[in-house]
């Protein structure tokens, strides 16, 4: 079996939902696309001005115990440490100036002018951490929510449990904040999904790739929740944050903000570039070679500029068409792969028969040079932002029994999943994957990869196939794996097949008699009608 990381989920905390409903209220007239940074800048500021209070008396502590080895009989001097930029950033803590922590802002929460002293603690707080300059909402004072409102909202705020132990499990303040990317997300209904890739997509590309170690690239990596589960992951399995490097772009400015943010929150240090940026266009990391790449891009984008890229060096496959940008995405991501490197990229169900603009011809030329490792159809209805069906493309450049952490040669064999009938409706608009459906699919994947512990692979008639690539070609190159798979096998109910077909027909032609006495019944009596 495989690890099973995905069981490491993490409860309710309990609050998130009366939490959202009461600040939902306070939304007033403002759409969510801009409620969504006025809450999630506030929950950010409240989260560091947390930590620092945390470790301010912590440290007060320290200094003003006799037994301590720190103590310090100077309270001058004591006071002058409390407040020594040093002492907090030295210990991975944001420095808060006096102006910027939350008990003040709460102590303003009622007066005019609210919205500046909220920009002014953003603005101090960037200057005194680096790592956030130019990352922070700074216009709460021009943004549409009266005085009244934004000071409800920030008591609001002021009420979520936050509070970080660094020596545990401070993740409270990141599922809270992925809570709430979620539900704007979910509220923004089609603008929403290119920040937020689902939870439990994400989860399921994670638990396949199993990122231990090595570089991490999204090229399109909106709020940053790839690299928060594969941070997760690696921690889950007893290793550290540094075993990964984190590499990421984003286009979007406001969108790269709430990465910067959401990584921030997590500690997790990464290579996003000075600046949003287009990766087709103005890649930020054009010399990397990437162990893994998470992503999850934009589907069916038209205008991409690819006009201006016709010879491009990334098309090793072949020049993907102006009008949709699925198989540039697919090369560019190919072309940062090391030379074991895997990739999981969600895509557009199209992406797997289309043959417009010579998407067939790429998608051939890929399968030929043996890059495709795995297909995997999802359900309906995972995604906020669309309900295109969508599937997940597993690439690998050496499918060899070497290759990490593989045992199996698979070379010239393509894995076809089926998971179009797992998943369970969370809301009446929304599907998500549980955990064991989760399990189910990583469990059949690092089985056919022949990993360590994770069994014997069999194909399941309705729900998985290992295809060689004749097959494969025999089938024109279509990667829908509804055409490997076959159909799921029924209940043995005992009746020899034999007798069972002579008692199906009966019935049929049974049927049919009744039907058509039926129909001559009716046609007698509407004749009589006429009459």
């Amino acid at each position: 079996m495989a690890r099973r990381a995905v069981e490491r989920s993490t409860q309710p905390l309990g609050f998130q939902e009366k939490l959202w409903k009461a600040a939902d209220k306070l939304r007033g007239s403002m759409d969510a696309a801009e409620y969504k940074h006025v809450v999630l800048g506030l929950i950010f500021l409240k989260y560091v001005s947390g930590t620092f209070t945390a470790k301010r008396a912590e440290l007060e502590r320290t200094l003003g115990d006799p037994d301590s080895p720190e103590y310090v009989t100077d309270p001058v001097f004591r006071t002058q440490l409390l407040e020594n930029r040093d002492e907090y950033t030295a210990e991975g803590v944001f420095w808060v100036p006096p102006e910027a922590r939350w008990e003040a802002l709460v102590e303003q929460a009622a007066q005019e002018g609210l919205g500046r002293r909220i920009d002014l603690a953003m603005e101090l707080v960037e200057k005194q951490n680096p790592r956030l300059r130019g990352v922070l909402p700074k216009d709460y004072a021009t943004r549409p929510l009266d005085p009244r409102r934004l000071g409800e909202l920030v008591n609001l705020v002021g009420s979520i449990p936050l509070a970080a132990d660094r020596h545990g499990d401070n993740d409270v303040l990141g599922r809270v904040y992925e809570y709430f990317l979620g539900k704007f997300a979910s509220a923004e209904g089609k603008g929403g999904g290119e920040f937020y890739t689902p939870e439990s997509v994400v989860k399921l590309l994670v638990e396949m790739l199993e990122p231990y170690s090595g570089r991490v690239y999204d090229p399109c990596c909106g709020s940053g929740g790839m690299f928060v589960q594969a941070t997760k992951f690696v921690e889950a399995h007893a290793g550290r944050r540094d075993d990964i490097s984190v590499y990421g772009q984003e286009s979007n400015p406001t969108t790269w903000k709430l990465f910067r943010m959401n990584l921030a929150i997590r500690h997790i240090d990464a290579d996003l570039g000075a600046r949003a940026a287009d990766t087709f266009h103005d890649d930020l990391h054009p010399d990397l070679a990437a162990d893994f790449v998470l992503a999850n891009p934009p589907f069916n984008v038209s205008d991409w500029g690819g006009e201006h890229l016709r010879r491009d060096s990334r098309w090793r496959y072949g020049a993907p068409p102006v009008g949709n940008a699925n198989f540039a995405w697919l090369q560019h991501i190919a072309s940062k792969l090391s030379a074991r490197g895997v990739a999981g990229v969600v895509l557009a169900n199209g992406s797997m028969s289309s043959r417009t603009g010579g998407e067939g011809d790429i998608r051939r030329a890929m399968v030929d040079d043996d890059l495709v490792e795995c297909m995997v159809a999802l359900p309906t209805q995972l995604f906020f932002n669309t309900g295109i069906p969508a599937c997940l493309w597993f690439l690998a450049r050496d499918k060899g029994a070497h290759g990490r952490p593989a045992r199996r040669d698979r070379r010239g064999e393509v894995l076809f999943i089926d998971a179009r009938k797992l998943g369970r409706m969370e809301t009446r608009v929304h599907r998500v994957l549980d955990l064991d459906d989760i399990a189910r699919i990583a469990d059949v994947y690092h089985a056919w990869r022949g990993e360590q512990d994770a069994g014997d692979y069999v194909d399941i008639p309705g729900f998985c196939h290992a295809a060689k690539t004749q097959e494969v070609k025999e089938h024109d190159y279509v990667l829908t794996p509804g055409r490997y798979v076959g159909a799921e096998e029924g209940e043995d109910d005992g009746e020899p097949i034999e007798d069972k077909i002579r008692r199906l027909r009966k019935e049929l032609e049974e049927a049919f008699t009744e039907s058509n006495r039926q129909q001559e019944l009716i046609h007698r009596r509407l004749e009589g009608l006429s009459l």
